[in-house]
This record gives structure tokens, sequence and C-alpha cells, in this order.
């Protein structure tokens, strides 16, 4: 019988059955000890120097988390979400970042069930994008305003191999269209090598990203019954082959309904313990997608699929239980949804997504190879005035990526409250970028407007300074990308 150990390079050690069921049942009994349930929110709560600068944010075990998750005390999950907001705003701000998926291929030899990618579907349009038509859409993605994709694709050796990627992310990187540049790609593909992870980390990706689906290992074989992604323990243990080849920000996430949310709860936090115990950096992100619609999808097929309620509590639980970590919501969401979770702890949403392959350079969304339905499909200028309109920062900034901020660099930046003299006049700048080149004349008259009040928030006077001036560079000139 596997031991439960978060040192552990084993999935089954660090990812341990046992001690799950453990917490879930502890969980449980101690759902309504409102003693206990007060001094988890206490610990968890940001403490402050007297200059208002942070001291110290410890976070969540995934035992004690879990307990915060199965509390149903009206009053005190109403604390959890206010505590939720104050912790995201601690160390993020009102800053949100925007990012697009973009699909290259949709070939795939798995046998996911939840995925209309998989190898038996044989009514969906497969496509894999050359490097004229992958230019093509970053140009279309430029036009828009982006600056940051998460390229996509399908597990296919065949089709897709690691050179394909590595080709598309030079391409992407290659193009200079007008004022328009893509500064981070982040790379959402299947486990791969450790030799493999270090060409892309030679190839300049930001984070690598791959999403466990589920935790519970007898769940996860049932689901991908066949093809490479079959292997439970292989995919689990991809993040430490990622960092041992030199990639150190990695994005976790579960698919929230295929298993119960309280096994993949706590096992997304397990996980987030590990890489935190062995590689002294957590994820730099967790992502918190739900089950959606598809091809040949049909989610109500799904036992465990989750209320916008119940949603909401897991992404303010995550929120406190790691809580110098990004995290992320897709468009698989709907506005009002993405909405509510913004105020929990939600830092980077896409916007404008398309999830078939070649969708951006189409003028009609098309539907033929779509990974999901795309809940919110309003336009990129739509998001970031909503954004604002909600007094969040629509930030389009990649400056800790480019100047080597990653890892457990970042994270000593964020954990020391930093971020408002580096993160924030970064962020206000690349909104000018986007506002002076891309916006609807409202979306720019509102995003002068917050630009100006935000500006005040920079508490050193020089960085501020600085910062406006660069503001003003980029209204009067095609001067781009200045950055602290």
């Amino acid at each position: 019988m596997a031991i439960y150990n978060p040192e552990s390079l084993s999935a089954e050690e660090f990812i341990n059955h046992d001690e799950i069921l453990e917490t879930l049942q502890y969980a449980k009994a101690n759902k309504n000890n409102i003693e206990l349930i007060d001094s988890i929110l206490e610990k968890a709560r940001p403490k402050h120097y007297a200059d208002g600068r942070i001291m110290h944010c410890p976070g969540l075990t995934h035992r004690e988390a879990s307990v915060l998750l199965a509390c149903d005390i009206p009053e005190k999950i109403e604390e959890i979400y206010k505590l939720a907001n104050e912790i995201k705003l601690s160390f993020y701000g009102n800053r949100i970042v925007m990012f697009a998926p973009l699909y290259l291929s949709n070939y795939c030899v798995n046998g996911c069930v939840y995925c209309p990618y998989h190898l038996k579907n044989k009514s969906i349009a497969r496509k894999k994008l050359t490097q004229r038509e992958i230019r093509d859409e970053v140009i279309a993605l430029q036009d828009m305003g982006h600056k940051r994709l998460a390229i996509e694709a399908g597990e296919d050796p065949v089709h897709n191999p690691i050179e394909y990627i590595l080709e598309s992310i030079k391409t992407i990187y290659s193009v200079h269209h007008k004022n328009g540049d893509i500064r981070r790609v982040n790379v959402n593909i299947a486990a791969t090598t450790v030799e493999n992870y270090r060409k892309l980390k030679e190839a300049g990706i930001g984070t690598y990203i791959l999403f466990q689906e589920t935790y519970n290992k007898a769940s996860y074989l049932e689901l991908h019954p066949t093809g490479p992604k079959h292997d439970y323990d292989y995919h689990t243990e991809a993040m430490d082959r990622a960092m041992e080849g030199g990639i150190d920000d990695v994005g976790l996430g579960v698919l929230f309904g295929l298993e119960g949310y309280q096994y993949e709860f706590a096992g997304l936090l397990m996980h987030a313990e590990h890489l935190e115990a062995v590689h002294g950096v957590g994820p730099h992100t967790i992502s918190v997608p739900r089950i959606k619609r598809a091809d040949d999808i049909d989610p109500d097929s799904f036992e465990n699929s989750l209320s916008d309620e119940l949603f909401a509590k897991i992404t303010a639980c995550i929120r406190i239980a790691v809580p110098y970590t990004g995290m992320i919501i897709s468009t698989r969401e709907s506005e009002a949804v993405r909405e509510k979770l913004l105020t929990l702890g939600i830092s980077q949403i896409s916007g404008a997504s398309r999830t078939s392959v070649g969708g951006y350079t189409e003028d009609e969304r098309p539907h033929d190879s779509e990974q999901f339905d795309v809940s919110d499909q309003r336009t990129l200028d739509e998001v970031v005035r909503w954004l604002m309109e909600l007094e969040h920062i629509p930030s389009f900034c990649t400056a800790c990526y480019r100047e080597g901020r990653t890892g457990d660099r970042f994270m000593s930046l964020c954990k020391s409250g930093q971020i408002l003299n580096c993160c924030h006049p970064n962020a206000l700048m690349t909104l000018a970028e986007y506002l002076v080149d891309y916006a609807t004349p409202e979306t720019k008259r509102l995003g002068f407007d917050l630009i100006e009040r935000e500006l005040e928030k920079i508490p050193k006077e020089k960085i501020r300074r600085i910062a406006a001036e660069n503001i003003e560079r980029i209204k009067s000139s095609d001067k781009r990308d200045f950055r602290f």
C-alpha cells in the first residue's frame, strides 16, 4: 500500500488515495466546527506590516482547505468569499491578465470520453494548421490586441510531434504585424519527456500547462480507456519532468464534473503541495474548467456536474489555500459566472476565444472543429471595457517572463508585496498600448480615465513618474513594450 509522501516523485504517494479519503472524512466531520473553521480562516488571513505591506500569508493545507469547502454555514461561506477577495487584491491587485487559446491541431490518438477530439469521433472535422495558417491566425489575434497565447494541440505523434510544436512557437514569435507582437506563448500539450520539456524551455515558452482532468486513478483509467494518456502515473508526474527540464512555471488544473469535486479539490492542492515540497515553488497557475457541451459530448451524462454556487465556492477556497498562484477562468463560462469569480480569486481570463482549429481567421465562429462550446462570445474590446467598468485593470503584460522573473523569482516578488511597484505599472502601460492601437472610442475613454486613477496607487514616486511618462510616449508615438 502506498504511503502519503508529498516529497515523493511517485504519483500514488504524493496524490495518495487513502490520504484523500481520510481528508474528506475529516472535512465532513468538521464542516460545522465553528471554532476550527474560525482558526483556519484566521491562519489564512494576510498579515500586514504597520505601513500596509504584506508580511505573511501562509495558505492552507489540503486538509484545512477541505474543511472550508465542506462548510455549509451561510455566514462562514460569506467570510470565505470576503477572504478570497482580500487575498487576491493583496497579491495581484485589481489586475486581470488577458490571453487567448490558439488551437494548432485536433488530431489525437487518445480515447478520452469527455473530449470530442477522441480517436473514435468520426463526425468532427480534423484539422492541422500549416505554418502559413498559424501566421494568419497570429495576425488575426494581434489585430484584436492580444499579446499572450496558450497553444493547444491533441496528442498525436504523427501529426503533432514535438518538432511541429517547436516550429509553431518559432512562427508565432516571428510575426510582427503593425504594432502587434505575441510576447508570451504558454503551451498546453500532452505529457512528454524531460528532453522534450528542455526543448520547449529553449524555445522560450512561458508556462507549461497540463490539466490532470481527474486525480482519482480508478476514474482516470475509465475516462482515458485508450491511448498514451491512459498512463495515470506518467501523466501525473509530468510536472516533475517539466521542472527537471528547466521549466519553472507550470500550470495545474482539473476538469470539474468528471469526478466528485471534493476528491478533485484535495488532489489538486496535494499536487501544489508536492511541487512546493520538491521544487521549492508551487504552480504558477491553477485553472478551473468545468466540463461543457461539445461535438459528441453531453455534459449531462456526467453525474458530477457542479452548480454555479458550488463552483464559486471551490474557486474561493483554492484562492485561500494557494494565495500566490495565478488563477484562470476560460470562456467556457458565461459572463455572469466570470463576473462572480473575478471577486473570488481569478487573476487571468481569456477573451474572444475560439476553440476551433483555424477559428480566428473566420468571420463567423466555426463549430465543426471546436473542443468545447464557448459561453462568453464577446469581442476582446467588449471584455476589456466590461472589466474596466467593474474597476479591474485588463493587463497584457508579459514583463516578468521576459525579465527572467519566473518560478521562485516571481513568487518572491509576489510574496514581498512588490506587485504594485512592478506589475501594476506594467499592466497600465500595456493597457495603454491596447487602448491606442485597438480600442473603440468608448473603451479608450474609459481606459485612460482608469489609468489616470490607477497611476496614483503606485507607491514609489519615481516608478509612478516613469510609468506616466511612458504612457504619454505610447500615446504620441509607435514606441511600445516599456516595462519594469
